[in-house]
């Protein structure tokens, strides 16, 4: 059984690993984890077929290792695909008085296709919210013509958003700083907002009831897979109101993109970012 199992998932993952080649290029991100879980489990498959026939020349202790590595993986791969499409399933909060939008890489001449389906999501939340103020975050990469955030601007300004629901958050390079630093501007905006306050309140005489401030209530919109851990990053960076707001992804690359999702997750836990 062993044996039918490995030599299935091993096909599964080289014809994948050389559509995602086909599809988008050697070169993107993550691609050699396919090709790697192939070889694998095709050593798997043959391992499994050798101790088939030579029973006794396989020791217990490497049959059992193995198995058990096999089976934590397996375990942890699918806890934590549960919560990122739990996450990407998440409710669409309106009304939100923030909602950070992460960037993703732009090249010369165009908007990729992973930006371009969260700025028309951006878009369309914005249409349906036009109160909620938009904090686009993206910084500069080495090989990146423009700052993400100064992109997305014109995008969403070309489809008639208006500038005042406009803010760019320009120094970030990753999901954390993304995060960490759109809440600086955030309280920022915010003690703008309320400075001079309590100098233009005049109280009538008489018995009053005071009143505590409603809680800035903040979303990150970002890929569907990518919401989980966006948000919880964003709690661990001190956003208590905090929500996603999924954007589509490219079905497929899905799979592909869930999987390196599932790396991204656990090497954040791991550094304490969520």
């Amino acid at each position: 059984m062993m044996m039918w199992i490995a030599g299935i998932g091993a096909a599964v993952c080289l014809v994948y690993y050389g559509i995602i080649v086909f599809y988008s290029g050697i070169s993107t991100s993550f691609a050699w984890f396919w090709l790697a879980a192939g070889i694998f489990l095709l050593a798997l498959a043959a391992g499994a077929l050798y101790g088939r026939h030579n029973p006794k020349k396989i020791p217990l202790r490497l049959s059992v290792s193995v198995m058990t590595f096999v089976l934590a993986f397996v375990v942890i791969f699918c806890v934590v695909q549960v919560f990122i499409f739990l996450g990407a399933a998440g409710a669409n909060t309106p009304n939100l008085d923030y909602v950070i939008v992460l960037g993703a890489k732009v090249e010369e001449g165009h908007i990729s296709n992973s930006l371009q389906m969260r700025l028309d999501r951006a878009y369309e939340y914005s249409r349906r919210n036009p109160e909620s103020v938009f904090i686009l975050s993206g910084g500069k990469g080495s090989d990146e013509p423009a700052t993400e955030a100064s992109v997305m601007y014109e995008y969403l300004k070309s489809k008639g958003v208006p500038e005042r629901q406009l803010v760019m958050e320009e120094r970030s390079g990753s999901t954390v700083e993304n995060i960490a630093y759109s809440k600086v501007l955030i309280d920022q905006l915010e003690q703008r907002k309320n400075s001079g306050k309590g100098s233009e309140l005049h109280r009538a005489p008489g018995p009053y009831m005071e009143v505590e401030d409603k809680p800035v209530q903040i979303g990150v919109l970002t890929s569907n897979f990518h919401v989980f851990r966006a948000v919880q990053i964003g709690k661990k960076c001190g956003i208590t109101e905090i929500c996603g707001i999924g954007a589509r992804s490219d079905a497929v690359l899905f799979m592909h993109l869930c999987v390196r999702e599932c790396a991204a997750v656990l090497k954040d836990k791991l550094m304490g970012n969520m």
